[in-house]
């Protein structure tokens, strides 16, 4: 275990486990030259970029992981094959199981990141003189678990990502009966208070919790929003998503992907 807290980027045999069935299957090589990289060496090695925040060319070649271009394309394949939602899916359903998703209450929230070059989903932050930015959206159960994540500009409004997440929550398997994929309530900051949206909230039937503008901090809802936010200063322990180095949208979304899925899978290691 303590080898493994030092090495966060080694891929577990009960990871692995999770993790292969899912990848595409490699075509046949159009060049004959060096033998393929092993998909797990190479899923190390993004792991590594993840966790460390190193650029793809300076990737240690002698940890065995290929070459950052490597990396680089299989996280553009396997993200492409929607590896990371399928896998997303799989460990909420392994937690609601054991019931341990937590439906009474989601919780909504965002966070700013600078975006190094700018791109799509990249846009002139408020909160940064304008430099371009990004924003992470989540959306999480009543423990902070992840359901849903997305990527918008840094000048998008929070609002807009609303019905996108709740669309986004994968339908929740795992007990007899239907699949489950809607909150009973949602919970969030001023910054979603339109009328508009709780009514939408309501056809939907999810109860808005949401702060009103011009009423006084105290409200009590801090005590269960506090989940968001803790999950968000998880996402951002791994350093590659504080500050947005791609110039495409498709590789940061799958580093966040990815590190929703490790996020969710540490919840199900707990339950072991």
């Amino acid at each position: 275990m303590g080898n493994r807290q030092s090495r966060p980027w080694i891929v577990s045999d009960e990871l692995w486990s999770l993790v292969e069935p899912l990848l595409p299957k490699p075509g046949p090589k159009k060049v004959e030259g060096r033998p393929r990289v092993p998909d797990r060496q190479v899923l190390c090695g993004i792991l590594f970029v993840l966790h460390t925040g190193i650029q793809w060319e300076y990737l240690p070649q002698e940890l065995g992981f290929g070459s950052g271009m490597t990396c680089w394309r299989r996280l553009a394949a396997w993200n492409e094959a929607g590896v990371w939602d399928q896998l997303h899916q799989l460990l909420l359903n392994e937690l609601r199981s054991k019931n341990q998703l937590d439906w009474e209450r989601a919780v909504i929230d965002s966070s700013h990141v600078r975006a190094a070059r700018p791109g799509p989903k990249s846009g002139p932050s408020p909160v940064d003189r304008a430099r371009p930015g990004s924003k992470h959206h989540l959306i999480v159960d009543g423990q902070g678990i992840p359901l849903a994540v997305s990527l918008t500009g840094g000048n998008r409004n929070d609002v807009t990502q609303l019905e996108p997440l709740l669309d986004k929550i994968p339908a929740v398997a795992g007990q007899v009966g239907r699949p489950r994929r809607r909150p009973d309530a949602l919970l969030a900051d001023r910054g979603y208070d339109h009328d508009k949206y709780r009514r939408l909230l309501w056809q939907r039937g999810i109860r808005p919790v949401i702060a009103r503008r011009g009423e006084p901090h105290g409200t009590g809802l801090g005590i269960f929003r506090y989940v968001v936010e803790r999950t968000i200063a998880w996402l951002h322990g791994f350093r590659r998503l504080r500050i947005r180095w791609e110039r495409r949208d498709d590789i940061h979304e799958a580093f966040l992907g990815l590190a929703v899925c490790l996020i969710t899978h540490r919840h199900v290691r707990r339950l072991c």
